[in-house]
């Protein structure tokens, strides 16, 4: 095994173990650090795959912006830290049913991909010109622009809805 086999798969299994810890922790601020951790590892895994130019978005974009979005839209709301209850439904079988399921049928969708029995990557080509392509791709009519403003959207609705969340209603402005 190569040593960059073992970065991949310390990155990999770090990537995977912060994930888990995302949705088991029942602090949220918690967990927002934890997305913050397995985002991390997700862009090692770019810069691995020789994709720097993905792994400064993943970095900036992700780490630097969503992240921090989400945890000051925790921070501002009030009775995060209060205990909840129990963080496990009593149909929480169903789930990890479901979520097998779904895992297996992806697999079995993803071996029968042509380019998943070749042994050799797909050639990339010039690297300034898939960057080039991506940079048209995310600005052009048919192709990204449309999830590309939905995603900018999504991120200002968030961004109000945080602030009306963490806005004192009209009775508790006059009792501080």
């Amino acid at each position: 095994m190569t040593p960059l086999q073992i970065v991949f798969l310390l990155a990999a299994a770090f990537t995977l173990v912060s994930a888990l810890l995302v949705v088991t922790r029942p602090n949220l601020v918690h967990a927002s650090l934890w997305l913050i951790a397995a985002l991390a590892g997700v862009a090692i895994l770019f810069v691995l795959l020789e994709a720097g130019f993905l792994a400064a978005v993943q970095v900036v974009i992700y780490i630097g912006a969503i992240a921090i979005l989400i945890i000051f839209a925790v921070m501002l709301t009030r009775g995060v830290m209060s205990d909840a209850g129990p963080g496990v439904n009593r149909n929480w079988w169903g789930a990890a049913l479901s979520a097998v399921l779904l895992f297996g049928g992806i697999v079995a969708l993803l071996s029968q991909v042509p380019a998943a029995a070749s042994r050799l990557p797909a050639p990339l080509g010039d690297a300034d010109a898939l960057l080039e392509d991506l940079g048209r791709s995310l600005v052009d009519v048919d192709r990204y622009v449309l999830p590309f403003e939905v995603a900018s959207v999504l991120l200002l609705a968030a961004l109000i809805g945080s602030i009306v969340i963490a806005r004192p209603s009209a009775g508790e402005e006059g009792q501080k």
